[in-house]
């Protein structure tokens, strides 16, 4: 299994997400179980995955509240010997999160840009004015002295990102095979394309769970970037 794809299950609830990774089988090591199935038994998924399938279990929660929240939220999310946890990458979210998970193994990822937002998006939120790329590699490297383990970016930041000092984990959404439809993102790249940036893991959810065969697109993805 080649870890650095990572296959979004983001269907309606826990019991269509275990289908999925079956019929996925031994083709996806790495599985992202994000805020849409939350209530729909996400982290009894995430624990199934782990302890029962021996997967790896990025939990993709974008975490945002005062620090000593998010540091609760953690530590009892941390308990769960999950791997990746994403958080808002504000330098006080990113430090209270990383006391949150001490001493345990899970990784703590800050989300710069949404990869569904563009400069009109952030206009209509008012953050502040500049050019996006600048923006999001600025947050990636405010997150880093923070402590943050890795970024949460778009394949067009990845270069970027890497080159900063210090920089850590790159794993970047927004990833679509060639031909296949956008849908809501807005910076998309191939999955090699993001590889060879600098991102160490990609994240493609649609492309691979709306197919008709998930098995046969994820294997496709996985010979794209050898």
């Amino acid at each position: 299994m080649d870890d650095r794809l990572i296959v979004a299950l983001d269907v309606p609830n826990a019991v269509a997400g275990l289908d999925l990774a079956g019929r996925l089988g031994d083709a996806v090591g790495f599985y992202k179980i994000g805020l849409g199935m939350l209530t729909g038994g996400g982290l009894a998924l995430a624990r199934e995955l782990k302890d029962e399938h021996g997967k790896r279990i990025f939990l993709d929660m974008k975490l945002f509240d005062i620090g000593a929240t998010v540091e609760a939220a953690v530590r009892g999310l941390a308990q769960f010997d999950l791997d990746f946890l994403t958080v808002h990458g504000d330098p006080h979210v990113v430090a209270a999160a990383k006391q949150g998970a001490a001493g345990t193994g899970l990784k703590i990822l800050g989300v710069t840009i949404l990869t569904s937002l563009d400069r009109a998006d952030l206009d209509a939120g008012l953050i502040r004015a500049g050019d996006l790329h600048e923006i999001t590699v600025e947050r990636a490297a405010r997150a880093f002295e923070a402590g943050a383990d890795g970024i949460i970016c778009s394949p067009r930041e990845a270069a970027a990102i890497r080159a900063l000092p210090g920089s850590g984990l790159i794993v970047t959404p927004g990833v679509r095979p060639a031909g296949a439809a956008r849908g809501d993102q807005k910076r998309v790249e191939t999955p090699a394309a993001a590889l060879q940036a600098g991102a160490d893991h990609i994240v493609v959810g649609r492309p691979i769970w709306q197919a008709p065969d998930p098995r046969a697109a994820a294997q496709a993805i996985l010979s794209e970037i050898g």
